[in-house]
C-alpha cells in the first residue's frame, strides 16, 4: 500500500462535480428533462422473479464509474474475475449526476441500452428520476448475500430506496463542520457555531441549495427528510438573517477546505473525505458532525435498464461486499464504506505495516470521518426528496441566499 498524501485525491473533482449538478442552471435544466417520461408503476415481486429466473451468466461485465473510484491496478476487479471467470471492462465516464442522466434519459426512455451494466450515482435528484421512470432493473436479493451478511445495517435504511429494492450502496461520505484549531479553541458541537457573531467574517458556508439547505434545517431543528414548504421558507429566512448579519464570509464550492487550512475562514460547512485527506497532511482542521444533525450523501450502484449482462453485475456488486474487497476498497477511495468490518482488517494490517504506511492505515482505522460512530450516524440525514415541482420551489428558496 503506498497512500497518495494527501492531494489530489478523487475527493475534489468528485464532491465539486456533484456541487455543479446541484447548483448549476445546465444541471437544474438537464435533472427536469426526465420528467418528459412517464411515471412506472412498482414491478410486482413475481415479476421481478421472472425477470431473473431467466438470467444467465455471460462472462462479462461494463462497470461505468466516477474517476479515481477505483485502486489503479483495478485490484478488486482483478480478483472478482480471476475468482468468477467474468471478464470486465471498467470505464470512468461519469462526471456529474445531471450531464449522465441528461445523456441517458433519452437512451432509456427509447428502450435501449446504455451499454453499462452497472452504473454508480448519488442519491438526489437524479437517482430518483431513474427509480421513477423505471430505468433501474429491481434487485434480486437472494443472489446478494455478501450484502445481506455485511453491509451495515444503516445501509438497508436509505430512504430515498427503501429495502434496497433498486440500489446498493458503494460508498458515503459525511457533510458536517470542519474549523481550523488554530483559531478556534471552542470544543465545537453545535451548528449554531455557524450562526455565532464571534466568528463574524470567518464562516464558511456551501453554494449548493440541498447541502446549506439541509443545514438551514437543522439549525431549526428541521429533519430534511421529513420538510415540507414551510420549514424550506423558515430555513431560507435563517440563513438570510445569517448573511445579512455579515456573519459568512463566502458561500464556498470545493475552495472552502483551502480557506479553512490557510485560516482564511476559521470554521465552515465541510465535507468529511476534504477534511480527512488534510488531517493526513498534518494540517490543523477538525471535523464534527454537529448535534442537530449532518448530511449523508451516498454513491449506489444500479443495474440500468437494458443492461446486457444483469446476472454478471449482481454478482460484481454483492462480490464487493466482501470484507477484503471492500476494506481493499476503502483504503484507495478513503471515504466512509458500508461494510462495518473493513475497519478491523484496516487496524489488523497496520499492525503489519511501516513508516508512513502504518501511519496513514491507523489514521483510517480510528477516524471518524472514515468510520462513523454510532452517535454520529443517528444525526445523520439524507437530503430533501424533492419531486421537479418541489425543486421549482426548494432551490429558488436557498439559491436566493448564496446567490444574492
Amino acid at each position: 500500500m503506498n497512500p497518495r498524501l494527501p492531494l489530489p485525491r478523487h475527493g475534489l473533482p468528485r464532491r465539486e462535480a456533484f456541487r455543479l449538478a446541484g447548483l448549476s442552471a445546465a444541471g437544474l435544466a438537464l435533472a427536469a428533462c426526465g420528467v418528459q417520461g412517464q411515471k412506472a408503476a412498482p414491478p410486482k415481486a413475481d415479476e421481478v422473479q421472472d425477470f431473473w429466473s431467466k438470467q444467465t451468466k455471460n462472462g462479462k461485465v461494463v462497470f461505468a464509474n466516477w474517476p479515481e473510484y477505483m485502486p489503479e491496478d483495478k485490484g478488486p476487479l482483478e480478483k472478482f474475475a480471476k475468482d468468477t471467470g467474468i471478464s470486465y471492462e471498467y470505464k470512468e465516464v461519469i462526471q456529474e449526476n445531471a450531464d449522465f442522466f441528461g445523456k441517458a434519459d433519452p437512451v432509456l426512455r427509447a428502450g435501449q441500452p446504455l451499454g453499462y451494466d452497472i452504473v454508480v450515482m448519488t442519491n438526489g435528484i437524479q437517482l430518483q428520476h431513474m427509480i421513477e421512470l423505471g430505468y433501474c432493473v429491481p434487485l434480486d436479493h437472494s443472489k446478494l448475500p455478501n450484502f445481506a451478511a455485511n453491509a451495515g445495517q444503516k445501509y438497508k435504511e436509505r430512504a430515498y430506496d427503501p429495502g434496497n429494492k433498486y440500489t446498493v450502496p458503494y460508498t458515503s461520505g459525511v457533510t458536517g463542520i470542519a474549523y481550523n484549531t488554530k483559531y478556534v479553541k471552542d470544543d465545537i458541537t453545535s451548528i449554531q457555531a455557524l450562526f455565532d457573531p464571534k466568528y463574524k467574517g470567518r464562516i464558511g458556508m456551501m453554494a449548493d441549495a440541498q447541502e446549506i439547505g439541509n443545514f438551514g434545517m437543522f439549525a431549526l431543528g428541521i429533519d430534511p427528510e421529513k420538510s415540507t414548504e414551510a420549514d424550506w421558507k423558515k430555513a431560507g429566512d435563517k440563513l438570510k438573517e445569517q448573511r445579512d448579519n455579515g456573519l459568512v464570509r463566502k458561500y464556498y464550492d470545493q475552495s472552502y477546505i483551502d480557506a479553512v487550512a490557510k485560516g482564511d475562514i476559521w470554521i465552515t460547512m465541510a465535507w468529511s473525505g476534504d477534511v480527512f485527506q488534510r488531517q493526513l497532511a498534518g494540517e490543523p482542521v477538525k471535523f464534527v458532525v454537529p448535534e442537530e444533525g449532518g448530511t449523508i450523501w451516498t454513491d449506489n450502484m444500479l443495474i440500468p435498464k437494458g443492461a446486457a449482462n444483469p446476472l454478471d453485475a449482481l454478482m460484481l456488486m454483492d462480490y464487493l461486499y466482501q470484507p477484503a474487497v471492500a476494506a481493499e476498497l476503502d483504503e484507495f477511495i478513503q471515504f466512509v464504506t458500508p461494510v462495518p468490518a473493513v475497519q478491523d482488517l484496516l487496524r489488523e494490517k497496520a499492525k503489519t505495516a511501516q513508516g508512513e504506511d502504518k501511519k496513514a492505515l491507523e489514521q483510517m482505522a480510528d477516524s471518524p470521518l472514515m468510520f462513523p460512530t454510532e452517535a454520529d450516524y443517528a444525526r445523520l440525514r439524507g437530503y430533501t426528496p424533492l419531486d421537479n415541482k418541489q425543486q421549482q420551489i426548494f432551490n429558488p428558496i436557498f439559491q436566493s441566499v448564496t446567490q444574492a
